[in-house]
């Protein structure tokens, strides 16, 4: 008798086993984690090229570089540049025109900066204009583009009297990456962005 328990013990055992092997084992998903971005301290320093007629501040931590050429031609003018952002691989792409009342006028400059925003940003959820005016009597209209897009912060600005300057500006990334995971980073970018529109001012 005693036998045929430690028998039948051991058949029990054996199926127990058998069945903790068979049974799925239990995965614990893992929290999502980011890169930690080491942040720049934030100081700015003044922009007042030659080839502009314009001034403002921006990050010591960027870098302007002038763009000459637009898809391999000339540039339509010489005030066209980039302000680069090294740490977070991105770059602010500006670009001016001047209004002549013929065929660049104001309302047709307007116009395609809304159409511009649309068009590279067809992958938005959501997108906020806003009027922007600042005591230079600079005025113009920015956009927070939400979702996977190319360009999720844009603008234009323009002189609020005699109505002679036109500039758009358009913030990327270089690199593809998660909305979520560039969102600490565009936070900080943003700042230095308002800094820039704040200090805007026309030479003449």
């Amino acid at each position: 008798m005693t036998i045929s328990f430690f028998k039948k013990s051991s058949w029990a055992l054996l199926g127990i086993l058998l069945l903790a092997q068979c049974e799925e084992p239990i995965l614990t998903p893992k929290p999502r984690a980011y890169p930690k971005v080491e942040y720049p301290e934030r100081k700015y320093q003044q922009f007042s090229e030659d080839y502009c007629q314009m001034t403002f501040q921006y990050p010591t931590y960027a870098k302007i570089e002038q763009d000459q050429f637009f898809f391999g031609e000339r540039a339509p003018d010489d005030c066209w540049f980039n302000i680069n952002f090294p740490d977070f691989d991105a770059a602010l792409h500006c670009s001016y025109v001047p209004i002549d009342g013929k065929k660049n006028t104001i309302e047709t400059l307007q116009k395609d900066a809304f159409k511009m925003t649309d068009w590279h940003n067809k992958k938005a959820s959501y997108i906020e204009d806003n009027f922007f005016e600042n005591k230079h009597q600079v005025i113009g209209m920015t956009f927070d583009v939400e979702g996977a897009v190319a360009s999720p912060v844009q603008f234009y600005l323009t002189d609020s009297l005699q109505q002679k300057h036109f500039l758009r500006g358009a913030f990327y990334f270089n690199s593809r990456a998660e909305p979520d995971s560039l969102a600490p980073i565009l936070t900080f970018v943003k700042e230095d962005i308002r800094q820039m529109l704040t200090t805007f001012e026309w030479k003449n």
